[in-house]
């Protein structure tokens, strides 16, 4: 085990690790070399210019508050919050760094990653999307559990997740902040992906507001001649069809079928969600 040092630092943490009394803590001062970040963590993408300053911070002040990380079978640690604290530190090449050890279980590791992410740094639209997908699917956690969670609305969590189902060159919109969540939620709601592709490049390279955006869609719905917007209703049979594939592969399956011939898609998110879809096509199971 690390050498421990008695420190007071990260008292704000309390509520983030546990509700239980910490005067017992200690920080333990773990050598950065093995230490290693989460795979699962929510966020992939850290801003280069800010981790570079908060490392010229660190190299005058030290790591104000303890990163939290869990020992693994090798003797390495896991980080489970404070992943820029980490690479900032690597930056200002220390060689070691002040961490909090919690034995806590995967899915609470993925809660407190996640709360902090919410909390200290914004995450992508994607990112937070994903974790909160990752909460469900993965740990069995409803909305409504998340929304107490993270503390943001139960509807916000709704919308977030179904907004994973638009074109990825929409999704990468709101990622760069060239369209909000409003924009996506108005988008989402044409059916056709083609329109929704086409819609979003206008309010892009038109700079169009959310109230000019949504009177565009109302437009296009509302158009008989655009015969894209115009859904015809599916068969009952299909509809079953895309409802059971949809329980199988745990992710949206949608079917069109024209005079000759039809289409299956089905979509998904990450990787693991793919590796799971061709698992189960392939009945790797």
């Amino acid at each position: 085990m690390e050498q421990k040092r008695k420190n007071g630092l990260g008292r704000g943490l309390r509520a983030l690790i546990s509700d239980e009394e910490v005067d017992e803590r200690e920080v333990n001062f773990i050598n950065i070399k093995s230490i290693y970040p989460n795979k699962n963590q929510p966020r992939k993408n850290f801003d280069e210019d800010s981790l570079k300053l908060l490392s010229e911070s660190i190299k005058k002040y030290g790591v104000l508050q303890p990163i939290i990380v869990k020992e693994d079978e090798h003797k390495r640690f896991m980080i489970i919050a404070g992943e820029r604290r980490y690479k900032a530190s690597l930056l200002a090449n220390l060689k070691e760094i002040p961490a909090i050890i919690k034995d806590i279980s995967d899915k609470e590791i993925m809660e407190l990653a996640l709360i902090e992410n919410l909390q200290r740094e914004d995450l992508s639209f994607t990112e937070e999307a994903l974790a909160y997908k990752n909460l469900i699917d993965n740990y069995s956690k409803t909305q409504d559990e998340i929304s107490y969670l993270v503390g943001k609305s139960r509807p916000h969590i709704a919308n977030m997740i179904r907004l994973l189902s638009l074109p990825r060159e929409v999704i990468d919109f709101i990622d760069n902040k060239k369209l909000t969540i409003s924009h996506g939620k108005l988008i989402l709601g044409l059916e056709e992906k083609d329109n929704q592709i086409e819609v979003a490049r206008k309010i892009v390279k038109e700079e169009l507001n959310v109230r000019q955006s949504e009177a565009l869609i109302n437009k296009l719905k509302s158009s008989n001649n655009d015969k894209k917007v115009i859904k015809i209703k599916k068969d009952i049979f299909i509809i079953d069809v895309e409802e059971k594939l949809t329980s199988i592969f745990k992710t949206k399956v949608n079917i069109s079928s024209g005079a000759k011939k039809g289409k299956i898609e089905i979509e998904y998110y990450n990787e693991d969600d793919l590796n799971n879809i061709v698992s189960i096509l392939l009945n790797e199971n």
